[in-house]
């Protein structure tokens, strides 16, 4: 049976990747601390680009991450299992926007919403670099929809 809380996300993310809470992810309070949301947000990342592009290794990806922005809802605590929705919500001429939601998985508990902005880059050139047709077009059919075109 699906866990509430990934059930919650299924039909409005296209990846969904669940996480453990590890007693390391804790704060002197006993929550996961802020800072261990970041790593959660890039093991979503990461597994949406390995299921858009089948990608493996670290210098396989062609982007770095611009902006993070994180609204904590409510907190997680040891031995619970979060799911992290991933979704690109906006293509631009150099960049790509993603937006998480984060829940609980036996509650469907709201722990966090949060967006970020990854630019397209040649680490050989060392500069960034648009966004080709030939990307757009995979991001658009693993969404299943349209991102209009920026000017």
């Amino acid at each position: 049976m699906t866990p509430p809380g990934e059930a919650m996300l299924r039909d409005r993310f296209r990846v969904v990747v669940p996480v453990q809470v590890r007693f390391r992810d804790l704060d002197a309070m006993g929550h996961v601390n802020n800072a261990v949301y970041l790593t959660y947000l890039e093991m979503g990342r990461l597994a949406y680009y390995r299921e858009l592009m089948g990608l493996t290794h670290p210098r396989d990806f062609n982007f770095i991450l611009a902006h993070v922005s994180i609204d904590f809802r409510s907190p997680l605590v040891l031995g619970e299992t979060v799911y992290v929705g991933v979704r690109v919500t906006r293509v631009g001429r150099k960049s790509f926007h993603f937006a998480y939601e984060l829940r609980e998985g036996h509650s469907g508990r709201l722990v966090a919403e949060a967006t970020s902005v990854q630019v397209m880059y040649d680490y050989g050139q060392q500069t960034t670099v648009p966004v080709s047709p030939e990307f757009r077009q995979r991001l658009e059919s693993f969404e299943g929809r349209a991102f209009p075109a920026e000017g």
